[in-house]
């Protein structure tokens, strides 16, 4: 299993980060040879980024928050696994035992709604052609 985990920095056991397509780093797990590395993301945007995934072999995503798009994109590829992380901050190695442990729920049709919602509800988008984040 290849799973992808966004997080805030490239250093040993990083926190997680609440970002998808704007997050700056991503932990690839290798579960098959118990391997981590942290992967700087060049990608710009979510769609970007699960194209990037699907190039890599990932099969599983574990996240905190992610728009609409990605989402979409990702049910479009049809073999790859969501897992949502809960919202509070948690570390890579915690949030792969709690993985391991089959302790995240997995995301489908009947929730990913309430989790896209909570990411529109901190990062409006305005959907014209600019598509910028104010902060």
């Amino acid at each position: 299993m290849n799973i992808a985990i966004p997080v805030k920095t490239n250093k040993e056991n990083p926190a997680v980060s609440p970002l998808f397509g704007k997050a700056k780093w991503f932990a690839f797990v290798d579960t098959n040879n118990n391997q981590i590395t942290i992967h700087k993301n060049n990608c710009n945007g979510g769609a970007e980024v699960i194209k990037w995934f699907v190039q890599n072999g990932i099969d599983t995503i574990i996240f905190q928050e992610m728009g609409i798009t990605p989402y979409n994109l990702i049910k479009q590829v049809g073999n790859i696994n969501l897992f949502h992380s809960g919202y509070e901050r948690i570390l890579l190695q915690d949030l792969i035992e709690k993985f391991n442990n089959s302790q995240l729920t997995l995301v489908d049709e009947n929730n990913i709604q309430e989790t896209i919602a909570k990411h529109e509800k901190k990062h409006p988008h305005s959907h014209s052609y600019s598509h910028s984040h104010h902060h």
